[in-house]
Parts: structure tokens; C-alpha cells; sequence
């Protein structure tokens, strides 16, 4: 490496990637290897034009199945059933069950287990439960449960309603003007929140099968009575002290029963009609199970008649999520099309797809239908932008955002329809909505625009780990790509602040947090695209810091993988068993800085090369998607797919041509 110079008073080199060692492989067996994946890919489309892959995560989704069925009264002895059997091959080795294969066992998925297994008609004395019954207890037993499966057990009588953080539905009473009300915290919180401030206010109760009991599960004896104590050590001054004493507060006061009951009538109403709203041109609250769940309960403590149109396609909605084969049964925590399909065709038209392939077109046309043409909850903070973004399920016309709206804006940038008028009108629309929604720092978050009041964080329910929307890399890197693809460069004012916002989230190794893809691989390859895409000079030292600890990640065998536990431990970013995704990522960012031909690149293209499966795909098994840091991961089973071909493309593309750059279609620069 030559000695650095300046360059608009930032220090660059004049730098080579080194030349590999390696044997590069053959352009046609790259070729040959895309254009099996392109087939793979396009035989996977549906008629209608989308596609959408199987979104696969954590048992708690069949352990909850388990416990609507028997809440409802009903429980269907075939799927209940298959629930459970899908539990039992979820049981880690130790005897739990965990967030993501691989790995520790959970003590909130632990519990929730053990409850359905006993609701399934499981004995105590099951080798099963015997293992899950120590493994609980070794974790902190039922104390250490997280505040939404105490909730849960306590529907069931295994828990004390008064135990529970109090989860008020006189929050939907505060205005939005105040410094705490609803729109402060992040679009699938209020999903989540608002009906289980119902069921807090109805706190029912189902009697379980007779001698269903959870008292063996508890560290300490008589943990489900008596009232919830507030030692000093909680009123020491601090933001979490303050929320716990007024949660003491709020659960006293529903204890005592002094809620006057003109408040909290007029509060059960407010959070009805809320829920009722957010279900217009949505497949369930949400569409995302955790919401869609809460909902049918708390229709349920509202007295509606399980019978009506609005509580019926609510159950049903919930059971489409359901995949199933002879012996098991096993929940999705929604549907991934818009997204599943701005990835796919992407993917496709970087590869040798013309513009116009019927296929592409098919999905465009597709998702032009599912853009969002009307205001959603994102208007409460952003009361100025004009609605034209895009959701990432089927319906979910509440809540769009900008992950899927810049992802499907890059996809429309590589397609051009009969209808060009139509198309560029759709484009502008969703860039317009999409450039209201960048937060004060400069970034983009998902749903909203800063929501990022740390101190509520705090809050006693805020254990899910996701109460808040912050800005973060990944999505403000996609953001970059986007305006980039529209022919907006460096000098756009909103550029600029997020080239900026960046600059400032980088980590001190290089790297960059990802937010919604595991982990630090992912932030790094897109924080890099997006820097890219905007004719940044990739020759700064804070760029190829990036892609020298994207190279000192990778496993011997030449691909990258990371494991979801960098969320707790981030010593282990970038660190875990190599997966064809992860490798593409990490190919894709390195590519973002000017290196295809170094060893790492060559190593890398060729495991994906070696590693592709015999019908064109690849398939990874460990999880690389992320729901909640911490709390909740993810498989997108299509990864594997549309993210090696992008790579795979880009690669032969620069062989071929000496240029990597994105073909742009001039008629559809908005610029």
C-alpha cells in the first residue's frame, strides 16, 4: 500500500486489492452457475406474479398456537398435535428450546414450551418435560420468564395477574403531544401493546386441565401470590426506578380497583376502535403473529361473538400461518412477499434478465398494486409526508416501510413496463414518501421517524428489546442504493446527512451494526452499497477499514457466516459457521469497495460455486435474519437464493465487462 494523500481534506490511498493466489474460476462455470440459480429462482414465482419463501423461527410461535387453541375452549386434537411434535424436535439436547438452532436455551421459550407440552397432554413424568422442568429451573425458573409469557400463564392461572407489568389501556389516552404516549414507541410495540392493555384490563382466566401446574417451574415457592412487593433499592433515582414505582403505582391501583371505571371504559373503547381501524386493508394487526394473536384475545374479552366476520377472519388469518406435513405443524410469523419479491427481482435483472422479461414484469406489475396510497400510523410523526410506500407483507396498509419501500423502488429501477407513465408515477411517489422519512440524524429507521427516546427502554414491558425504531445502518445504506438508482449523487442534502450518519455509526474495527440482518456482516455490506452507490471515494480510510475486517472475518473453508449470539457478545462479530448468504454479503461489500480480485473474493466466489445444490440454490441452516436483537430471529429460506445470485452476478458482470455498475435505465432517473 502507497503512502497516503489528501483528497478534500480526507486522507486516501492509492490502493490495489491484492491479486489472489488462487485459480479464478472459469467464466463459464460462473455462468453456468447463474444461469442454474436464474431457473431455480424464476420456477419458484407465483402466477400472480410475487414471491414469497417460507419465513421459519422460534418455537414460541408453536407453543402460543398450542395456547389459543385451549384458551378458545376447542382445541383441534390433530393440530395440537402436530404443535406439539413440532416442539418436541425443537427440544435442545440440554433439555430447553432456543432462539435460533445452535443456540443456549431460552427460559421464556423454555417455559412457554412446558405449558403447551402439559396443554398437549404431556405427564409430568415425560422424559420430555423432566429435561425441560430442570433446564427452567437451572435458568431462573419462571422469575426469569420475560413480562409476555408471565402474561401468557397467567391466562391459564400459573401466574399472578398482579405480578405482571401493568400494561394500562388508559395509555392510549395521552396525547400525542405528550413526552410518553403511544406513537413514542415503535410501530410492532403498539401492534403488540394495545391489545394486551385489553386483556391487562379484562386479566382473564382459563381453567386448565386438571392437573396442569406450573409450581414445579418456580425458584422461589408461592411465587404466583401476594402482592408485588417495591423494595428501596427501587426507588433509588433513575429512569428504570421511576417506571418500575409507577408501575407498582398502576398495578396498585388495579388491585384496589380505584381505575374510575369512566376512565377505563372510555379507554377500553379508545383501544378498541384502534384495533378495529388497523385492521382495515391489513391481513391481521399487524400482519405479524405476536399482534395478530393479542388481538383474538382481546376481541375475545370484548365479548365479540367468535361467529362475526371481524373475529372469525381474524382466527383465520392467524391459522394461514400455519405449514404442515403428516407429523408436525409449525407457525411463520408472517408473510415476506413485497420483500421476497423486490430481492428476487433484483437479483434476476443484475443477472443477464432484459428489462423487459415477462417474469420482471410480472412482479412489477405486482407490486405497483400493493403500493400504499393512503396515510398509516407513520403520520402521527410525520405529519407533512404524503403516503406512497410499500409494507413487506401482503396487507398491511397501517404500517409501510422504508426497508421494503427503497427495496422495491431498486427493483423498479431495473424493470421498465409498457406503462412507463405509471411506473415513474409509483417511483416518484414512494421516493417522495421515503425522503419525509428520514430521522433527525440523518438515517433512516423502519416505520416511523425517531422513535428513539432510550429512556424508555426502561419501561417494564420493554423486555422484548424492541421498543424503540432507531435509525440504523443497514436500511440507511439500502436508502443510499436507492437515491443513487433514481440519479441523485453525493450532493443531495439528504445524501449527504446520511453519508454523514454513517460516518458516525461506524464501529472502531470498521464495521457497522445490523439491524435486520445477522449481523455486523450485514450492516458492514450495505452501510458499503450505499456509500458506494453515491460515488463516494472508497479509497477513505474509514471505507477500506470496512473491507479489511470484511477479509479478517473469513472462515477457512472461504466463505463468511456470523451467529446470532454478536447480538449479546459483539466479540464474536463476524464470527460463525460460513453460510451461502452470509458470504454473499460479505462478498457484496467487499465488491462496494473496488475488490474483485483479491484471495477473499476468489475464495468466496468459489465456495459459493462449490456449496450450490444440484437444482441451482444453496441452502443454509443457521438463522440470519433478525425480528428483535436479543429476543426474536429469523430464516428467510429465500435468501439462499436471490442474495448468491446478486453477488454472483455482480462478479461475472465486472469479468466480463470491467465494470460492476448497476445497468440504469435513464428514463426512470427521478433526479
Amino acid at each position: 500500500m502507497s503512502s497516503p494523500e489528501r483528497l478534500n481534506g480526507l486522507t486516501t490511498f492509492e490502493w490495489q486489492p491484492p491479486q489472489s493466489l488462487f485459480p479464478r474460476p472459469a467464466a463459464g462455470l460462473i455462468a453456468e452457475s447463474l444461469q442454474a440459480a436464474i431457473q431455480y429462482l424464476l420456477r419458484l414465482q407465483e402466477r400472480e406474479g410475487y414471491w414469497v419463501g417460507e419465513l421459519e423461527a422460534d418455537s414460541s410461535l408453536e407453543s402460543d398456537a398450542i395456547l389459543l387453541d385451549h384458551y378458545l375452549g376447542a382445541p383441534q386434537p390433530e393440530r395440537v398435535r402436530k404443535l406439539a411434535n413440532s416442539l418436541r424436535e425443537q427440544q435442545t439436547a440440554e433439555g430447553g428450546w432456543s432462539l435460533y438452532p445452535g443456540g443456549s436455551s431460552n427460559v421464556s421459550l423454555t417455559v412457554k414450551a412446558y405449558l403447551a407440552l402439559r396443554l398437549a397432554g404431556f405427564p409430568e413424568s415425560d422424559p420430555v418435560l423432566r429435561k425441560a422442568r430442570e433446564m427452567a429451573l437451572q435458568l431462573g425458573g419462571i422469575e426469569a420468564a420475560n413480562s409476555y409469557t408471565r402474561i401468557y400463564l397467567c391466562l391459564f392461572g400459573q401466574y399472578d395477574w398482579e405480578r405482571v407489568p401493568a400494561v394500562v389501556p388508559e395509555l392510549l389516552l395521552l396525547p400525542p403531544s405528550a413526552y410518553f404516549n403511544l406513537y413514542e414507541v415503535s410501530a410492532w410495540t403498539r401492534a403488540i401493546v394495545v391489545p394486551l392493555s385489553v386483556i391487562y384490563a379484562f386479566q382473564p382466566r382459563r381453567n386448565p386441565p386438571e392437573g396442569v401446574s406450573l409450581q414445579g417451574l418456580f425458584v422461589e415457592k408461592n411465587e404466583t401470590n401476594g402482592e408485588r412487593p417495591l423494595s428501596v433499592s427501587n426507588l433509588e433515582l433513575s429512569w428504570k426506578s421511576f417506571f418500575y414505582t409507577a408501575d407498582w403505582f398502576l398495578a396498585t391501583l388495579e388491585r384496589k380497583q380505584w381505575v374510575p371505571s369512566l376512565v377505563r371504559r372510555k379507554a377500553l373503547k379508545k383501544a378498541e376502535k384502534w384495533m378495529v381501524k388497523h385492521l382495515e386493508g391489513s391481513d391481521g394487526l399487524g400482519a405479524i403473529y405476536p399482534a395478530m394473536l393479542n388481538t383474538i384475545l382481546a376481541l375475545d374479552c370484548l365479548g365479540y361473538d367468535r361467529k362475526t366476520p371481524l373475529f372469525a377472519r381474524q382466527l383465520a388469518e392467524f391459522w394461514r400461518l400455519a405449514l404442515e406435513d403428516q407429523q408436525t405443524m409449525w407457525m411463520q410469523p408472517c408473510f415476506p412477499p413485497v420483500w421476497d419479491t423486490a430481492q428476487a427481482m433484483f437479483a434476476a435483472a443484475a443477472s443477464d434478465l432484459p428489462p423487459t422479461h415477462p417474469a420482471l414484469c410480472r412482479a412489477a406489475e405486482w407490486l405497483l398494486a400493493k403500493q400504499v396510497l393512503r396515510p398509516g400510523d407513520w403520520s402521527v410523526k410525520n405529519p407533512k409526508g404524503k403516503p406512497g410506500g410499500w409494507v413487506f407483507e401482503f396487507a398491511n396498509d397501517p404500517f409501510p416501510d422504508v426497508d421494503d419501500t427503497a427495496m422495491v423502488l431498486l427493483a423498479l429501477s431495473r424493470v421498465r413496463l409498457p406503462d412507463l407513465a405509471r411506473q415513474r408515477e409509483a417511483i416518484r411517489r414512494g421516493l417522495e414518501w421515503m425522503l419525509s422519512m428520514q430521522s433527525s440524524d440523518g438515517g433512516w429507521a423502519s416505520f416511523d421517524r425517531d422513535v428513539n427516546k432510550d429512556i424508555l427502554g426502561h419501561v417494564p414491558f420493554a423486555d422484548h428489546n424492541a421498543m424503540l425504531d432507531p435509525s440504523c445502518a443497514d436500511i440507511t445504506g439500502r436508502v443510499l442504493e436507492t437515491l443513487a438508482a433514481l440519479g441523485y449523487d453525493a450532493q443531495f442534502t439528504p445524501a449527504r446527512r446520511a453519508i454523514q450518519s454513517l460516518r458516525e455509526k461506524q464501529e472502531s474495527d470498521g464495521c457497522w451494526y445490523g439491524r435486520w440482518g445477522v449481523n455486523y456482516i450485514y450492516g458492514t455490506c450495505f452501510a458499503l452499497r450505499g456509500l458506494a452507490a453515491m460515488g463516494l471515494d472508497m479509497r477513505e480510510v474509514f471505507c477500506l477499514r470496512a473491507a479489511e475486517w470484511l477479509r479478517s472475518c473469513q472462515n477457512p473453508d472461504g466463505g463468511w457466516g456470523e451467529d446470532c449470539g454478536s447480538y449479546d457478545n459483539p466479540s464474536l462479530r463476524g464470527q460463525g459457521p460460513s453460510t451461502a448468504v452470509q458470504t454473499a454479503w460479505a462478498l457484496l461489500g467487499l465488491f462496494a469497495t473496488d475488490d474483485f480480485e483479491s484471495e477473499s473474493v476468489v475464495r468466496g466466489i468459489w465456495f459459493l460455486l462449490e456449496k450450490q445444490e444440484k437444482a441451482g440454490a444453496w441452502t443454509d441452516q443457521p438463522f440470519t435474519g433478525t425480528g428483535f436483537p436479543s429476543v426474536f430471529y429469523l430464516k428467510y429460506h429465500l435468501y439462499s437464493v436471490y442474495f448468491p445470485i446478486l453477488a454472483l452476478s455482480e462478479y461475472c458482470h465486472r469479468r466480463s465487462s470491467g465494470s460492476a455498475a448497476a445497468r440504469r435505465l435513464p428514463e426512470l432517473q427521478i433526479a
